[in-house]
Protein backbone atom coordinates (compact mmCIF):
# COMPACT_ATOMS: atom_id res chain seq x y z
CA UNK A 1 0.00 0.00 0.00
CA UNK A 2 1.35 3.46 -0.91
CA UNK A 3 2.41 5.89 1.84
CA UNK A 4 0.31 9.11 2.02
CA UNK A 5 2.00 12.29 0.84
CA UNK A 6 2.79 14.53 3.87
CA UNK A 7 1.15 17.87 3.95
CA UNK A 8 2.94 21.15 4.53
CA UNK A 9 1.69 21.16 8.11
CA UNK A 10 3.13 17.76 8.71
CA UNK A 11 6.52 18.87 7.39
CA UNK A 12 6.56 21.93 9.69
CA UNK A 13 5.65 19.78 12.67
CA UNK A 14 8.47 17.36 11.93
CA UNK A 15 10.98 20.20 11.56
CA UNK A 16 9.95 21.61 14.98
CA UNK A 17 10.40 18.19 16.58
CA UNK A 18 13.89 17.78 15.06
CA UNK A 19 14.96 21.28 16.24
CA UNK A 20 13.68 20.54 19.73
CA UNK A 21 15.65 17.29 19.86
CA UNK A 22 18.84 19.08 18.73
CA UNK A 23 18.40 21.78 21.36
CA UNK A 24 17.88 19.19 24.10
CA UNK A 25 20.97 17.30 22.98
CA UNK A 26 23.03 20.48 22.96
CA UNK A 27 21.80 21.34 26.43
CA UNK A 28 22.87 17.95 27.76
CA UNK A 29 26.32 18.33 26.23
CA UNK A 30 26.76 21.81 27.67
CA UNK A 31 25.65 20.61 31.11
CA UNK A 32 28.13 17.73 31.05
CA UNK A 33 30.99 19.99 29.99
CA UNK A 34 30.21 22.52 32.69
CA UNK A 35 29.95 19.80 35.33
CA UNK A 36 33.29 18.30 34.37
CA UNK A 37 34.98 21.70 34.34
CA UNK A 38 33.55 22.58 37.73
CA UNK A 39 34.64 19.29 39.20
CA UNK A 40 38.11 19.81 37.83
CA UNK A 41 38.31 23.26 39.36
CA UNK A 42 37.03 22.04 42.72
CA UNK A 43 39.43 19.10 42.74
CA UNK A 44 42.45 21.17 41.83
CA UNK A 45 41.86 24.03 44.20
CA UNK A 46 42.87 22.21 47.45
CA UNK A 47 45.93 20.75 45.72
CA UNK A 48 46.98 24.22 44.60
CA UNK A 49 46.32 25.62 48.06
CA UNK A 50 48.28 22.74 49.61
CA UNK A 51 51.13 23.30 47.18
CA UNK A 52 51.18 26.99 48.11
CA UNK A 53 50.94 26.27 51.83
CA UNK A 54 53.55 23.48 51.86
CA UNK A 55 57.13 24.77 52.02
CA UNK A 56 59.69 23.38 49.61
CA UNK A 57 61.64 20.46 51.12
CA UNK A 58 65.43 20.15 50.91
CA UNK A 59 67.00 17.30 48.96
CA UNK A 60 67.88 14.21 51.07
CA UNK A 61 71.36 13.97 52.56
CA UNK A 62 73.78 12.04 50.37
CA UNK A 63 74.40 8.44 51.44
CA UNK A 64 77.86 8.08 53.02
CA UNK A 65 79.54 4.81 51.93
CA UNK A 66 80.29 2.44 54.81
CA UNK A 67 83.94 2.43 55.87
CA UNK A 68 86.03 -0.73 56.05
CA UNK A 69 85.63 -0.62 59.84
CA UNK A 70 81.84 -0.31 59.49
CA UNK A 71 81.72 -3.29 57.15
CA UNK A 72 83.87 -5.31 59.54
CA UNK A 73 81.62 -4.56 62.51
CA UNK A 74 78.58 -5.48 60.43
CA UNK A 75 79.88 -9.07 60.27
CA UNK A 76 79.41 -9.67 64.01
CA UNK A 77 76.78 -9.25 66.69
CA UNK A 78 79.33 -9.34 69.51
CA UNK A 79 78.79 -6.15 71.55
CA UNK A 80 82.47 -6.24 72.59
CA UNK A 81 83.76 -6.41 69.02
CA UNK A 82 86.24 -3.69 68.14
CA UNK A 83 87.38 -2.60 64.68
CA UNK A 84 91.08 -1.77 65.02
CA UNK A 85 92.48 0.46 62.28
CA UNK A 86 96.14 1.14 61.53
CA UNK A 87 97.73 4.48 60.73
CA UNK A 88 101.20 5.83 60.07
CA UNK A 89 103.72 6.59 57.39
CA UNK A 90 103.64 3.93 54.70
CA UNK A 91 100.95 1.90 56.50
CA UNK A 92 98.16 0.59 54.26
CA UNK A 93 96.54 -2.23 56.23
CA UNK A 94 92.96 -3.42 56.45
CA UNK A 95 91.33 -3.05 59.87
CA UNK A 96 91.20 -6.06 62.18
CA UNK A 97 88.34 -7.34 64.29
CA UNK A 98 89.47 -7.66 67.90
CA UNK A 99 87.51 -8.12 71.13
CA UNK A 100 87.45 -5.46 73.83
CA UNK A 101 88.89 -6.57 77.18
CA UNK A 102 90.77 -9.50 75.58
CA UNK A 103 94.45 -9.64 74.62
CA UNK A 104 95.25 -8.39 71.12
CA UNK A 105 95.63 -11.28 68.70
CA UNK A 106 97.71 -11.31 65.53
CA UNK A 107 98.62 -7.64 65.28
CA UNK A 108 100.48 -7.08 62.00
CA UNK A 109 104.21 -6.47 61.90
CA UNK A 110 104.71 -4.41 58.74
CA UNK A 111 108.00 -4.71 56.88
CA UNK A 112 109.51 -2.11 54.57
CA UNK A 113 112.84 -1.95 52.78
CA UNK A 114 115.29 0.35 54.53
CA UNK A 115 113.15 0.66 57.68
CA UNK A 116 112.57 -1.29 60.89
CA UNK A 117 109.17 -1.45 62.50
CA UNK A 118 109.23 -0.09 66.06
CA UNK A 119 105.75 -1.00 67.28
CA UNK A 120 102.15 0.17 67.59
CA UNK A 121 101.03 3.06 69.77
CA UNK A 122 97.63 4.52 70.80
CA UNK A 123 98.42 7.99 69.42
CA UNK A 124 100.68 9.53 66.80
CA UNK A 125 102.43 11.48 69.57
CA UNK A 126 103.24 8.24 71.44
CA UNK A 127 104.50 6.68 68.22
CA UNK A 128 106.82 9.63 67.56
CA UNK A 129 108.16 9.51 71.13
CA UNK A 130 108.55 5.71 71.15
CA UNK A 131 107.72 5.45 74.85
CA UNK A 132 107.96 1.79 75.86
CA UNK A 133 105.17 2.04 78.43
CA UNK A 134 102.73 3.18 75.73
CA UNK A 135 103.67 0.53 73.15
CA UNK A 136 100.89 -1.97 72.37
CA UNK A 137 101.16 -5.61 71.36
CA UNK A 138 99.68 -9.01 72.13
CA UNK A 139 100.51 -8.62 75.82
CA UNK A 140 97.89 -5.85 76.15
CA UNK A 141 94.13 -5.90 76.54
CA UNK A 142 92.10 -4.37 73.71
CA UNK A 143 90.64 -0.97 74.66
CA UNK A 144 87.99 0.60 72.39
CA UNK A 145 85.84 3.72 72.16
CA UNK A 146 82.51 3.24 70.39
CA UNK A 147 83.72 -0.16 69.16
CA UNK A 148 86.71 1.37 67.39
CA UNK A 149 90.40 1.91 68.01
CA UNK A 150 93.32 3.22 65.94
CA UNK A 151 96.93 2.13 66.37
CA UNK A 152 99.79 4.27 65.08
CA UNK A 153 103.03 2.85 63.66
CA UNK A 154 106.54 3.82 64.70
CA UNK A 155 109.66 3.20 62.64
CA UNK A 156 113.40 3.32 63.07
CA UNK A 157 116.37 2.63 60.82
CA UNK A 158 118.37 -0.58 60.48
CA UNK A 159 121.43 1.32 61.72
CA UNK A 160 119.67 2.50 64.87
CA UNK A 161 118.26 -0.98 65.43
CA UNK A 162 121.71 -2.57 65.29
CA UNK A 163 123.20 0.16 67.46
CA UNK A 164 120.59 -0.52 70.18
CA UNK A 165 122.13 -4.01 70.51
CA UNK A 166 119.07 -5.29 72.35
CA UNK A 167 119.58 -8.67 73.98
CA UNK A 168 116.35 -10.48 74.76
CA UNK A 169 116.23 -12.82 77.76
CA UNK A 170 113.81 -15.76 77.77
CA UNK A 171 113.18 -16.72 81.38
CA UNK A 172 112.70 -20.45 82.04
CA UNK A 173 110.79 -21.60 85.13
CA UNK A 174 109.65 -25.12 86.04
CA UNK A 175 107.97 -25.95 89.35
CA UNK A 176 106.96 -23.79 92.32
CA UNK A 177 106.80 -24.17 96.07
CA UNK A 178 105.27 -22.30 98.99
CA UNK A 179 108.15 -23.41 101.24
CA UNK A 180 110.74 -20.62 101.65
CA UNK A 181 113.36 -23.26 102.40
CA UNK A 182 112.61 -24.97 99.09
CA UNK A 183 111.95 -28.58 98.19
CA UNK A 184 114.20 -31.57 98.80
CA UNK A 185 115.50 -33.97 96.19
CA UNK A 186 117.50 -33.80 93.00
CA UNK A 187 115.00 -31.41 91.35
CA UNK A 188 115.41 -28.89 94.17
CA UNK A 189 116.72 -26.16 91.84
CA UNK A 190 113.65 -26.49 89.62
CA UNK A 191 111.33 -25.25 92.38
CA UNK A 192 111.09 -21.47 92.60
CA UNK A 193 109.75 -20.18 95.91
CA UNK A 194 106.41 -18.52 95.21
CA UNK A 195 107.37 -15.42 97.21
CA UNK A 196 110.50 -14.99 95.08
CA UNK A 197 108.50 -15.51 91.90
CA UNK A 198 105.96 -12.87 92.88
CA UNK A 199 108.77 -10.42 93.70
CA UNK A 200 110.44 -11.13 90.34
CA UNK A 201 107.17 -10.56 88.48
CA UNK A 202 106.65 -7.34 90.45
CA UNK A 203 110.07 -6.14 89.25
CA UNK A 204 109.15 -6.86 85.63
CA UNK A 205 105.77 -5.17 86.02
CA UNK A 206 106.91 -2.09 87.90
CA UNK A 207 110.06 -1.52 85.87
CA UNK A 208 107.94 -1.44 82.72
CA UNK A 209 109.45 -4.31 80.75
CA UNK A 210 108.15 -4.89 77.24
CA UNK A 211 106.79 -8.43 76.76
CA UNK A 212 107.18 -9.46 73.10
CA UNK A 213 105.01 -12.08 71.45
CA UNK A 214 106.57 -14.99 69.57
CA UNK A 215 105.92 -13.45 66.15
CA UNK A 216 107.74 -10.36 67.41
CA UNK A 217 110.66 -12.52 68.55
CA UNK A 218 110.75 -13.98 65.04
CA UNK A 219 110.76 -10.52 63.39
CA UNK A 220 113.33 -9.21 65.89
CA UNK A 221 115.76 -11.98 64.97
CA UNK A 222 115.31 -11.03 61.31
CA UNK A 223 116.24 -7.43 62.13
CA UNK A 224 112.77 -6.33 60.99
CA UNK A 225 111.48 -5.30 64.45
CA UNK A 226 112.98 -3.06 67.10
CA UNK A 227 112.68 -4.25 70.71
CA UNK A 228 113.32 -1.94 73.69
CA UNK A 229 116.37 -2.66 75.82
CA UNK A 230 114.12 -3.77 78.66
CA UNK A 231 112.29 -6.62 76.98
CA UNK A 232 111.73 -10.10 78.39
CA UNK A 233 109.88 -13.33 77.57
CA UNK A 234 108.55 -15.32 80.54
CA UNK A 235 108.14 -19.09 80.09
CA UNK A 236 107.33 -22.16 82.16
CA UNK A 237 108.09 -25.75 81.19
CA UNK A 238 105.80 -28.76 81.63
CA UNK A 239 102.59 -27.04 82.93
CA UNK A 240 103.20 -28.68 86.30
CA UNK A 241 100.28 -28.53 88.79
CA UNK A 242 102.34 -26.14 90.94
CA UNK A 243 102.57 -23.76 87.98
CA UNK A 244 98.84 -23.91 87.35
CA UNK A 245 97.83 -23.57 91.01
CA UNK A 246 100.49 -21.21 92.39
CA UNK A 247 102.29 -19.23 89.69
CA UNK A 248 99.69 -18.74 86.93
CA UNK A 249 97.45 -16.66 89.23
CA UNK A 250 100.41 -14.32 89.85
CA UNK A 251 100.90 -13.45 86.18
CA UNK A 252 97.15 -13.09 85.78
CA UNK A 253 96.95 -10.62 88.68
CA UNK A 254 99.91 -8.64 87.36
CA UNK A 255 98.79 -8.82 83.70
CA UNK A 256 102.09 -10.30 82.49
CA UNK A 257 102.13 -12.29 79.26
CA UNK A 258 103.64 -15.72 79.88
CA UNK A 259 104.11 -18.90 77.84
CA UNK A 260 103.54 -22.33 79.35
CA UNK A 261 105.11 -25.15 77.36
CA UNK A 262 102.63 -28.03 77.57
CA UNK A 263 103.08 -31.78 77.03
CA UNK A 264 99.77 -32.33 75.27
CA UNK A 265 99.64 -36.09 75.87
CA UNK A 266 99.35 -35.18 79.55
CA UNK A 267 97.29 -31.97 79.34
CA UNK A 268 94.60 -30.89 76.90
CA UNK A 269 92.75 -28.36 79.09
CA UNK A 270 92.54 -24.71 78.04
CA UNK A 271 94.83 -22.03 79.39
CA UNK A 272 94.43 -21.27 83.12
CA UNK A 273 93.95 -17.55 82.36
CA UNK A 274 94.08 -14.95 79.60
CA UNK A 275 97.73 -14.04 80.21
CA UNK A 276 99.08 -17.56 79.75
CA UNK A 277 99.80 -18.74 76.20
CA UNK A 278 100.00 -22.52 75.96
CA UNK A 279 102.59 -23.71 73.47
CA UNK A 280 104.14 -27.02 72.44
CA UNK A 281 106.49 -29.06 74.61
CA UNK A 282 105.72 -31.85 72.10
CA UNK A 283 102.80 -34.22 72.30
CA UNK A 284 104.48 -37.38 73.57
CA UNK A 285 108.24 -36.89 73.21
CA UNK A 286 109.06 -35.87 76.75
CA UNK A 287 110.41 -39.40 77.26
CA UNK A 288 113.81 -40.98 76.88
CA UNK A 289 114.64 -42.84 73.70
CA UNK A 290 116.93 -45.85 73.24
CA UNK A 291 120.10 -43.83 73.86
CA UNK A 292 118.77 -42.31 77.08
CA UNK A 293 118.16 -38.91 75.49
CA UNK A 294 114.85 -37.37 74.47
CA UNK A 295 112.81 -38.76 71.60
CA UNK A 296 113.48 -35.61 69.54
CA UNK A 297 117.00 -36.94 68.92
CA UNK A 298 115.96 -40.59 68.61
CA UNK A 299 112.91 -40.77 66.36
CA UNK A 300 112.86 -40.22 62.60
CA UNK A 301 111.76 -36.95 61.03
CA UNK A 302 108.31 -38.21 60.00
CA UNK A 303 107.52 -39.40 63.53
CA UNK A 304 108.63 -36.11 65.05
CA UNK A 305 106.58 -34.12 62.52
CA UNK A 306 103.45 -36.16 63.30
CA UNK A 307 103.94 -35.62 67.04
CA UNK A 308 104.41 -31.87 66.67
CA UNK A 309 101.39 -31.54 64.40
CA UNK A 310 99.23 -33.35 66.95
CA UNK A 311 100.49 -31.01 69.66
CA UNK A 312 99.71 -27.99 67.51
CA UNK A 313 96.23 -29.32 66.74
CA UNK A 314 95.40 -29.59 70.44
CA UNK A 315 96.85 -26.20 71.33
CA UNK A 316 95.64 -24.34 68.26
CA UNK A 317 99.04 -22.70 67.80
CA UNK A 318 102.13 -23.46 65.78
CA UNK A 319 104.86 -20.88 66.37
CA UNK A 320 107.32 -22.17 68.99
CA UNK A 321 108.26 -25.49 70.55
CA UNK A 322 110.38 -26.10 73.65
CA UNK A 323 112.64 -29.14 73.32
CA UNK A 324 112.10 -31.74 76.09
CA UNK A 325 115.22 -32.01 78.26
CA UNK A 326 116.73 -29.41 75.89
CA UNK A 327 117.77 -32.21 73.52
CA UNK A 328 117.87 -31.41 69.81
CA UNK A 329 120.04 -31.89 66.75
CA UNK A 330 119.90 -31.17 63.01
CA UNK A 331 117.30 -33.87 62.51
CA UNK A 332 115.15 -32.21 65.18
CA UNK A 333 115.44 -28.85 63.41
CA UNK A 334 114.50 -30.42 60.10
CA UNK A 335 111.36 -31.90 61.65
CA UNK A 336 110.43 -28.66 63.40
CA UNK A 337 110.69 -26.76 60.12
CA UNK A 338 108.73 -29.45 58.27
CA UNK A 339 105.96 -29.28 60.89
CA UNK A 340 105.65 -25.54 60.27
CA UNK A 341 107.10 -24.17 63.52
CA UNK A 342 109.20 -21.00 63.24
CA UNK A 343 111.02 -21.16 66.59
CA UNK A 344 112.60 -23.76 68.86
CA UNK A 345 113.61 -23.07 72.46
CA UNK A 346 116.52 -24.85 74.10
CA UNK A 347 117.80 -24.86 77.70
CA UNK A 348 121.19 -23.43 76.71
CA UNK A 349 122.15 -20.23 78.54
CA UNK A 350 122.23 -16.96 76.66
CA UNK A 351 120.20 -14.17 75.07
CA UNK A 352 118.31 -13.81 71.83
CA UNK A 353 119.84 -11.22 69.51
CA UNK A 354 119.46 -10.14 65.90
CA UNK A 355 120.59 -13.12 63.82
CA UNK A 356 120.18 -15.78 66.55
CA UNK A 357 119.41 -19.29 65.27
CA UNK A 358 115.59 -19.38 65.41
CA UNK A 359 115.59 -23.11 66.15
CA UNK A 360 118.11 -22.82 69.00
CA UNK A 361 116.80 -20.03 71.24
CA UNK A 362 118.81 -19.78 74.50
CA UNK A 363 117.34 -19.05 77.94
CA UNK A 364 117.98 -17.49 81.33
CA UNK A 365 117.24 -20.33 83.73
CA UNK A 366 115.62 -19.35 87.03
CA UNK A 367 116.72 -21.64 89.86
CA UNK A 368 115.52 -21.90 93.42
CA UNK A 369 116.89 -19.06 95.53
CA UNK A 370 117.40 -16.50 92.73
CA UNK A 371 116.78 -13.08 94.24
CA UNK A 372 115.20 -10.07 92.58
CA UNK A 373 118.62 -8.38 92.45
CA UNK A 374 120.09 -11.40 90.74
CA UNK A 375 117.23 -11.48 88.25
CA UNK A 376 117.64 -7.76 87.61
CA UNK A 377 121.33 -8.27 86.94
CA UNK A 378 120.44 -10.97 84.41
CA UNK A 379 117.68 -9.13 82.55
CA UNK A 380 118.14 -5.44 83.37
Amino acid sequence: MSRPVPTRRDRRTRRRIRRKRVLVALGVVVAVVVSVAAASVLASTPAREEAVARPATSSPDPVVPASAADRLLATTTDPDACAVEFAGDGVALDPQLQVGGVLYRGLPIPRAAGRVFAGWYPTAVDAAAGTTSARINGADLVACTDRRATLHAAWTTPEENRAAATRLPILMYHQFTTRPEGEDGWLRLNYAFLGDFDAQMAHIEQTGFYLPTWDEVDAFIDGALFLPARSVVITDDDADPTWLQLAAPVVDRRHLLTTSFVITSARTEPSPNAFVLQRSHTHDMHRAGPNGKGRLVNDDVATIVADLEESARILGAKDVVAYPFGHYDDRTKEAVRAAGFALGRTIEPGYVRIGTDKLALPVVRVNYGMTVDELAAAIG
